[in-house]
């Protein structure tokens, strides 16, 4: 094929995707506009709730379904690596050795005991993978950046979206209270929110009804729950690729023939991420710039979101989400009570 030949192609590509990516841009745009008026849900999650209402309507027709198909994946992952521009490390080891530890044990036991729990109520693999990096890192963003790595489903990426939200929603009203009777002062507070709760957001709102010394330690605390993303995709990609050779073994079929899609040790958005994470921890961007990219950021894994809602398929996932709320419920509980033992201990 020559090169006009190859041109003329990606042109047409290109224009057949110019429908769905304009209704996405507008999802977004809305999303964003939404997000603004209220506390309560993020742009994010009002995208995936805004894309579920197109995918299970009659106007979503094959040509729009091309481009927001097309353009999801990508958007999704451009957006996981611009998440790392709000990841300074000096912030995070500036909390001190007892409480980046505490960090590490928290995502650490979260996430597995998450996995094993969604394991054990039947979820598959890739969407008890979803809720435990969902539950135990940050929320949507890490639900968006695992679902990258174990090639999970639309359903179980809303259903695991919807019960971060729903149980992080309930944090800002239940981990106030619960302090009420722990009796933690505003910097043991801000550590506490910013381990058990899991949105940004959501921590956001739990930890400013303590004051600005409990929301400065809160959000540190959090992003560096964050920063955790890239080692916990890396070693999910590797188990990945583990089962599949093993079930290449059992089969005699050659996972490196040609077609077959082979899992990458460690993603390149993850690799992204990380780069973003060092040029952040530099500290040589201006805060003008910093804050473009918090909101392209937003902006990307909105659409993406957006796009993964137009895939779902509402009535499935109303039969299918009671797993995810118990699985949802239960992390949540072990994550609150495991945090709260730690900062009692520890902090």
């Amino acid at each position: 094929m020559n090169t006009s030949t190859t041109r003329e192609t990606r042109y047409r590509q290109l224009r057949a995707w110019v429908p769905g990516l304009l209704v996405m841009a507008a999802g977004v745009g809305l999303s964003m506009a939404l997000a603004g008026v209220q506390t309560v849900l993020g742009a994010l999650v009002i995208a995936l709730v805004l894309g579920i209402l197109l995918g299970n309507s009659g106007v979503y027709s094959a040509r729009l379904r091309t481009g927001i198909s097309g353009g999801t994946m990508r958007l999704l992952r451009a957006g996981v690596v611009l998440l790392g521009l709000q990841l300074a490390v000096p912030d995070i080891l500036a909390l001190g050795p007892q409480v980046v530890l505490l960090i590490v044990a928290c995502v650490s036991l979260s996430y597995f005991a998450t996995l094993w729990l969604g394991r054990r109520l039947g979820l598959t693999r890739s969407g008890a993978a979803l809720m435990a990096a969902g539950f135990s890192i940050c929320g949507a963003s890490a639900v968006a950046g695992m679902q990258g790595v174990v090639d999970a489903d639309d359903d179980e990426v809303a259903s695991a979206v919807a019960m971060v939200t729903l149980y992080g929603s309930l944090m800002i009203v239940v981990l106030p209270l619960l302090n009420a009777v722990a009796g933690l002062d505003a910097a043991r507070f801000g550590v506490w929110s910013g381990l058990a709760v899991h949105e940004v957001a959501q921590v956001v709102a739990v930890a400013s009804t303590a004051g600005t010394t409990a929301l400065a330690v809160a959000t540190v605390v959090k992003l560096g729950r964050v920063v955790l993303l890239a080692p916990v995709t890396a070693l999910a990609s590797v188990g990945v690729r583990r089962r599949a050779a093993a079930m290449d073994r059992g089969t005699g079929e050659d996972a490196g023939r040609p077609g077959r899609r082979k899992t990458p040790l460690v993603p390149l958005f993850v690799l992204g991420f990380l780069a973003m994470v060092v040029l952040r921890s530099l500290d040589i961007l201006p805060p003008s710039l910093l804050d473009a990219g918090r909101t392209l950021t937003t902006v990307l894994l909105a659409a993406g979101m957006f796009g993964l809602g137009a895939g779902i398929d509402l009535r499935r996932l109303l039969r299918t989400g009671g797993r995810f709320a118990i699985v949802g419920a239960g992390s949540t509980l072990f994550l609150v009570g495991l945090s709260l033992l730690g900062v009692l201990v520890v902090a």
